[in-house]
């Protein structure tokens, strides 16, 4: 694919948002791979749409386009084809009260005089497993029975993003940060590194702490303004290239930033959430990896077509790309190419430049050397 005349799409390249951490509201606290900050999606929400407009993320992730837009009033709407990922951004569009959490969480009895899973003792101490073996039946239960209630939602949420991470505020031992989970023979060596062993913690206690962080900044009005647009059908496990379900012409906005070339293992990353979930690995089910860019770009044109569809004749679509490769591809290129094969117009590319961050740093990545230094977005319309 090749786009026409680049040199007519206007480009805008600056810092368009501040890179400072922890600035968005504490609900949008949550761990996921390759997921970009709110301030993104609030760019585009504040500018190319208003209240009670529908805007839509066909790569939602963990949310964050969604529950963005759901803060500012808008309606959201969202799919992906991770199961995990309704589990992540529906319990935050329809938070419970911090009394019910810990109302529900003292009357729950983590007894567990079963089996336990003993390769997971790599990660937890015996008392810790049985708790999370506990609380995991518990749910699994719950949702069989079609008991689950936004309690008990948010309860597993919270537990998601508590599995596994480096501190004493998770319920493993230390290990990688909370957005993936490395495998059981990979954390026996980093316990064998660090000299170390799992030490007990107290899983209600954690629920707890971590559910008033993410309700911290919860005020009655935002509780008003999520009450007022919560509409859990508008959010499904699909892939982004089949958005029959979606009426035409009725989204005002897109803002998306889809899986990098080869950059993420979503399976291989999520599959200790997928066992605390019950929910199997296969093919079927789990984001694909695309290790070439021809194929990258065919998917990406497919759900470009089907957005062009569904969008409004005045909507607005904004497709958020990382660097690749060292900054060696620039996948904004192919985006460009792919939108305009679907049938769409690009209006304008916008670069946001920024210095890493503490959590870039951690990986041991050093500014402007390697990773992702920039956004890249592709804006298009109709």
């Amino acid at each position: 694919m090749q786009t026409l005349f680049p040199h007519l799409i206007h480009r805008t390249e600056k810092e368009l948002w501040t890179a400072k951490q922890r600035q968005s509201h504490s609900l949008q606290e949550v761990p996921y791979r390759a997921c970009f900050k709110a301030e993104l999606p609030q760019y585009f929400i504040e500018r190319y749409s208003k209240k009670g407009n529908v805007v839509f993320d066909p790569f939602m992730g963990r949310g964050t386009t969604l529950l963005t837009a759901a803060l500012s009033g808008r309606v959201p709407a969202g799919c992906d084809i991770n199961p995990l990922c309704e589990r992540m951004i529906l319990p935050r569009l329809n938070p419970p009260d911090q009394d019910a959490v810990r109302e529900r969480l003292e009357r729950l009895d983590l007894t567990w005089k079963k089996k336990i899973r003993e390769d997971l003792l790599t990660f937890y101490h015996p008392e810790t497993l049985s708790q999370l073996h506990a609380l995991r039946d518990y749910l699994l239960k719950r949702e069989k029975a079609e008991t689950l209630d936004s309690v008990d939602a948010w309860i597993r949420m919270v537990a998601l993003t508590r599995l596994t991470g480096h501190s004493s505020g998770f319920f493993s031992v230390y290990t990688l940060p909370p957005n993936q989970a490395v495998s059981v023979e990979s954390q026996k060596k980093i316990n064998v590194r660090l000299k170390q062993k799992p030490e007990a913690r107290n899983i209600k206690a954690i629920i707890t702490r971590k559910s008033k962080d993410l309700l911290k900044d919860l005020s009655s009005q935002d509780r008003k303004v999520l009450k007022k647009i919560y509409t859990p059908e508008l959010v499904h496990t699909r892939k982004a290239q089949d958005l029959s379900w979606i009426e035409e012409g009725s989204l005002n906005l897109v803002v998306s930033s889809p899986p990098f070339l080869d950059e993420v293992d979503y399976v291989a990353d999520n599959w200790l959430r997928c066992w605390f979930c019950g929910i199997e690995l296969d093919t079927d089910t789990n984001p694909h990896i695309h290790g070439k860019l021809a194929g990258w770009g065919d998917m990406m044109q497919d759900v470009l077509r089907e957005l062009a569809r569904v969008l409004h004749p005045k909507g607005k679509i904004a497709i958020e790309v990382g660097e690749v490769r060292k900054g060696k591809i620039l996948l904004e290129d192919t985006v460009l190419s792919a939108g305009q094969a679907a049938g769409l117009s690009p209006s304008e590319i916008l670069i946001n430049r920024q210095n890493f961050t503490k959590t870039s740093n951690c990986w041991g990545v050093k500014n402007q050397k390697q990773g992702t230094n920039s956004n890249r977005i592709v804006l298009f319309e109709i």
